[in-house]
């Protein structure tokens, strides 16, 4: 016995020195409407363009609806996951590109009121994936439920989605308050959506910015702009990316222009104290038992 919990230990060590660091994003928004899941999968789709392996997790656990953008059909969901009928690598459906996605479920209440059990028996599946991963991508559900809050301290980095509306400023300003305040959550990218202009997307900007430098200690980014595209709803219609239907359209330029912006953030290599990255948490924990 003691013999293969050494084994066991040298596996993990082995496991953790040879694991590559992966990008965990978290995609939010303060309120629905503004275009959080339509901007999370065209960059998924805009990333593995580019030749990354990225997995797209739709964390909207009771109301996912990525797969009904993509046009997309998946037999299984995480709730096969949650209730052991299914791993994570069995339920992953791939989309264009090349693109990973973990679909969730809609319309069943027991997706969207997870207990603390389940939650960790998600992350425990996340142990057992053996897809090569450079990006996460998290689409998270719109507000401040408490998923929001699980998955966007999980991640490295948060983009948070807004549009020119006074509800989305507001919200946006909330979900950030509340991360930063009572989660430690420090930076935040903003991505401002279905603009007219770029000077229309930096005043939305401007006046969150504005707003959080007066009464928090946080570190906003200007990370950019999607305009407003005929070509984008079409593109929903089709069940589609516009990335993929219509690659040479304003929102498809910018979609890939936020990728290339994503492509160059460092990757962090350490804990930050939050959970980073589900495999890295179960491997420490995994060790510290040994």
């Amino acid at each position: 016995m003691a013999e293969n919990t050494h084994d066991q230990a040298a596996g993990l060590r082995k496991m953790a020195q040879a694991a590559r660091p992966v990008k965990v994003i978290a995609i939010a928004s303060g309120k629905g409407g503004v275009g959080k899941t339509n901007v999370t999968v065209n960059l998924g789709v805009a990333l593995a363009a580019l030749g990354k392996e990225v997995v797209l997790l739709d964390a909207d656990l009771g109301l996912a609806n990525i797969d009904v953008m993509l046009g997309l059909h998946p037999q299984f969901n995480l709730l096969h996951v949650l209730d052991g009928s299914k791993t994570l690598n069995e339920i992953i459906v791939e989309g264009p590109s090349g693109l990973k996605i973990i679909p969730a479920t809609s319309g069943v209440k027991k997706m969207a009121e997870l207990s603390s059990a389940e939650h960790a028996g998600m992350i425990q599946a996340f142990s057992e994936m053996d897809q090569h991963i450079d990006v996460l991508l998290i689409d998270s559900a719109a507000g401040i439920a408490d998923s929001v809050i699980s998955f966007s301290k999980a991640a490295q980095e948060v983009i948070v989605v807004v549009c020119d509306e006074p509800a989305s400023i507001t919200d946006a300003y909330a979900l950030i308050k509340l991360l930063s305040r009572e989660h430690q959550v420090e930076r935040f990218h903003i991505v401002t959506n279905m603009c007219r202009s770029v000077q229309e997307g930096r005043e939305l900007f401007d006046k969150i910015s504005l707003v959080c430098d007066r009464f928090l200690d946080v570190t906003l980014d200007f990370m950019g702009i999607v305009p407003f595209d005929e070509d984008l709803r079409r593109s929903v219609k089709k069940q589609r990316s516009v990335v993929e239907a219509f690659p040479r359209s304003k929102a498809a330029t910018a979609f890939n222009h936020l990728a290339k912006k994503i492509e160059y953030w460092p990757v962090q290599k350490q804990p930050r104290g939050h959970m980073e990255f589900f495999v890295e948490r179960l491997i420490q924990a995994s060790m510290e038992m040994v």
